[in-house]
């Protein structure tokens, strides 16, 4: 039977992407003491490796495809097929920035006081550039985590993966510049998409994990009104497509289905019923496949 190598990030990506598959209609399970997860698809072999490590494994062939960040296969220089752009991290439906953050109380205001500097960070490559575009020259020490106590006795300045910042805040760190923002990439082995069943499969999944997360930010609404406010309650509705709308027993009314974002449900609801809409109902999805 054929199949494909899937590397699944272990680490702070790790749960996030589990939901996400599951969500796509996946359903991967990964033991407490293997590298080995399950995964309800015979075609689909599953290994549990760190986000750092995929691009290279995925270059290599070891695996065919797999989810990291940008930021990662940037460090990795990876001669990667990138497949999908998934807009998820950690704590939520955002981009990663990888910032440089100093103390609070430190004299390094911008990017050019970082001459002569010592930098610490896990992703040094990035980094290194980075300062080299800017020419500035400075010391880049690779961090094996915990990179925040660094500073300021280790190091004058870091180099930080971070969603919210809060984590540099409690550190007592101020973040002085931004060297890129990242997204979750799903990739492939550029020898691997050249096979056509396995980029059949790759795409595939592609399609369902992007469809799984264009569901998280949306919701669908449903709800009844009499024909003569329906022009109305379309002008408020902003759909993905023309709103569903369906004759009712009573004549005078029709039922009116639409998705649209989740964040202005709260905004919506009241002026749909203010111009005359009944029975609202707003329920949730499990994918969208546009």
């Amino acid at each position: 039977m054929k199949k494909i190598k899937l590397g699944i990030p272990k680490g702070s990506l790790q749960e996030a992407t589990l939901t996400l598959f599951r969500k796509a209609g996946f359903n991967i399970i990964v033991s407490e003491r293997s590298y080995r997860p399950t995964i309800d698809d015979e075609e689909i072999d599953c290994l549990l490796i760190r986000a750092q490590e995929i691009p290279k494994y995925v270059e290599q062939g070891i695996l065919d495809v797999g989810l990291t960040g940008k930021d990662w296969i940037l460090e990795n220089n990876a001669n990667v097929e990138e497949i999908e752009d998934l807009l998820y991290a950690k704590q939520g439906l955002r981009k990663v920035k990888l910032v440089i953050a100093v103390a609070e109380d430190s004299k390094i205001k911008g990017i050019k006081d970082l001459e002569g500097k010592r930098i610490s960070t896990e992703l040094v490559n990035v980094t290194k550039n980075y300062l080299e575009k800017n020419n500035v020259k400075a010391s880049v020490e690779f961090s094996w985590g915990a990179t925040e106590i660094k500073v300021p006795e280790l190091a004058d300045a870091i180099a930080e993966l971070t969603e919210t910042g809060s984590s540099l805040k409690a550190n007592n760190l101020k973040i002085i510049d931004t060297i890129l923002e990242s997204t979750t990439k799903l990739i492939a082995n550029k020898d691997s998409i050249k096979d056509s069943w396995k980029k059949k499969k790759i795409e595939g999944i592609a399609l369902l994990l992007k469809g799984a997360l264009l569901a998280e930010e949306k919701v669908g609404l449903k709800m009844n009104i009499e024909k003569k406010n329906l022009n109305r309650l379309l002008v408020l509705l902003p759909a993905l497509k023309n709103p569903t709308i369906s004759e009712l027993s009573d004549k005078e009314w029709v039922a009116v289905e639409t998705i649209i974002d989740e964040r202005i449900v709260r905004e919506i609801i009241p002026k749909l019923k203010k111009v005359g809409a009944r029975g609202i109902i707003e329920y949730s999805l499990n994918k969208i496949i546009e």
